[in-house]
């Protein structure tokens, strides 16, 4: 991964021509990302749903009860906003995709508030 001036330079660019996300939304799915990847047993290509499922944990482990108002001011309030997020951090060429991945992978993948709830577990739809 490039260093880290160029990635927030990159997401800074983004900020300035879309602004309904705030950087953190950016830095921290790139985070849930990593985290995602790092708990399989080998690296590889996740889905959209595993992503969500994993952004979900991770979420919950860095905010507990706080998660759901941090992800709303950053402007996210539905699992497609995270498919939004890794599409245009796709388009900056922060993140890779394959021919099968879609943004459609990422609608309603699970119920948002409900999804975090602290400790609850759910199931993807």
């Amino acid at each position: 991964m490039e260093d880290v001036q160029k990635v927030l330079q990159k997401i800074h660019s983004i900020i300035e021509r879309d602004a309904r996300y705030k950087i953190e939304a950016y830095s921290f799915v790139l985070g849930a990302l990593n985290d995602t990847v790092r708990k399989l047993e080998q690296p590889r290509h996740v889905t959209g749903r595993e992503l969500c499922e994993g952004i979900r944990l991770y979420a919950l482990e860095q905010f507990g009860p706080l998660t759901i108002t941090v992800l709303d001011y950053w402007g996210i309030h539905e699992t497609l906003d995270f498919g939004r997020i890794v599409f245009t951090l796709v388009d900056a060429g922060l993140m890779s995709k394959t021919e099968n991945d879609s943004l459609d992978d990422f609608k309603d993948v699970y119920d948002f508030k409900k999804a975090f709830e602290q400790g609850k577990r759910i199931d993807s739809k």
